[in-house]
C-alpha cells in the first residue's frame, strides 16, 4: 500500500489501475499534452533510488493505449520476464493520440509534440529514469509503428532506440497530413530521412579519405573504391549503408518493412 501511495504521488493525476502477477504496477491518468487517459507501467520492486529504462509505447490509430495493457498484456508479460531475470526493469509510457478512440490520423502534429515537448521531460522530472537518449526506446504498432520511427529518426537526441511493429513508413495525408505540402510530407518520410543520411554519410568517408589518403597512385586507387562502403548494399532498403549514420546516431534501430498498407509485416530486420 506504501508503494502506492508513493508512485501516485509521484505521478498526480494518475492512480493505480491494475497489478502485475510479480508485484509491477500500473497506472491510469492523462498525460500533459493528450486529452484522454493512458498509463504508466512500474515493474516489480519499483523504487526511487533505482534510475530505469523508458520505454515509449505508440498505439495503432484508430485505437487505444490499451491495446497495450489488454490485448498484449504488457503487464502480465513483463512482470514475468523481469521476475525470472530475464529482463532489466523498465519503466513503460503509454500515452494516447486523438481526442477519442476513433481518431483516424498520425502521431504528429499537437501528438508528437506532446511526447516530446511535455511527455518525456515530464516523466523524467517525476521518475527515476535515465534521462538520456541511452535510456529511451520509442515503439509503435501499425500507425504507431510509423510514429516511432518518423519521431525517433528526427529526435536522435530523445531516443537511441527505435522500433516499428507492423508499421508503414511513407506518411499517409490523414490528420495533421491531410493538407499538408510535399515539403512537409518529405520531412516526415522515414525513408527520404534515411537516404539523407546516407548522402551526408558518403559525402563524410569521402571528405575523410581525400583529405586524409596518402598521395601515391595507389593511395588514389584506394580512395575511390572506399568513397562507397563496403557495406553497402546493391538492392533492398533499407541497406546497412543507408542506416550507418542513423545507427552511429540514434544506436540500434529496429525496421519492420511492411506492406503499402497499415498492416502486414513482410520482414524484420535488425541493423545493431
Amino acid at each position: 500500500m506504501l508503494a502506492v501511495i508513493v508512485t501516485t504521488l509521484l505521478l498526480p493525476g494518475f492512480s493505480p489501475m491494475m497489478r502485475g502477477p510479480a508485484g509491477g504496477q500500473v497506472l491510469e491518468g492523462t498525460f500533459p499534452g493528450t486529452e484522454r487517459p493512458g498509463y504508466v507501467y512500474l515493474p516489480p520492486g519499483f523504487n526511487e533510488v533505482t534510475h530505469y529504462p523508458v520505454v515509449y509505447l505508440l498505439h495503432g490509430l484508430r485505437g487505444s493505449p490499451e491495446e497495450y495493457i489488454a490485448a498484449t498484456q504488457l503487464p502480465v508479460f513483463a512482470d514475468t520476464e523481469i521476475a525470472a531475470g530475464r529482463l532489466r526493469p523498465f519503466i513503460a509510457v503509454v500515452p494516447a493520440a486523438g481526442a477519442t478512440a476513433d481518431y483516424d490520423g498520425e502521431w504528429a502534429g499537437q501528438w508528437e509534440h506532446a511526447l516530446v515537448d511535455q511527455i518525456v521531460p515530464w516523466i523524467d522530472a517525476r521518475l527515476p529514469t535515465e534521462p538520456n537518449a541511452a535510456g529511451r526506446v520509442i515503439a509503435g504498432l501499425s500507425a504507431g509503428g510509423y510514429g516511432a520511427v518518423d519521431i525517433g529518426l528526427r529526435h536522435p537526441s530523445l531516443f537511441k532506440t527505435v522500433e516499428s511493429w507492423g508499421g508503414y513508413f511513407t506518411p499517409v495525408l490523414d490528420g495533421p497530413f491531410k493538407h499538408a505540402t510535399r515539403a512537409v510530407l518529405a520531412a516526415h518520410d522515414p525513408t527520404r530521412i534515411v537516404e539523407a543520411e546516407q548522402m551526408l554519410l558518403v559525402e563524410d568517408q569521402t571528405r575523410f579519405f581525400l583529405s586524409t589518403g596518402p598521395r601515391t597512385a595507389a593511395g588514389r586507387r584506394r580512395r575511390r573504391r572506399s568513397t562507397t562502403p563496403a557495406a553497402c548494399e546493391p538492392s533492398g532498403w533499407p541497406t546497412r549503408c543507408a542506416s550507418t549514420r542513423a545507427n552511429r546516431v540514434n544506436g540500434a534501430i529496429s525496421w519492420t518493412t511492411a506492406s503499402a498498407g497499415r498492416s502486414g509485416p513482410r520482414r524484420t530486420r535488425r541493423i545493431d
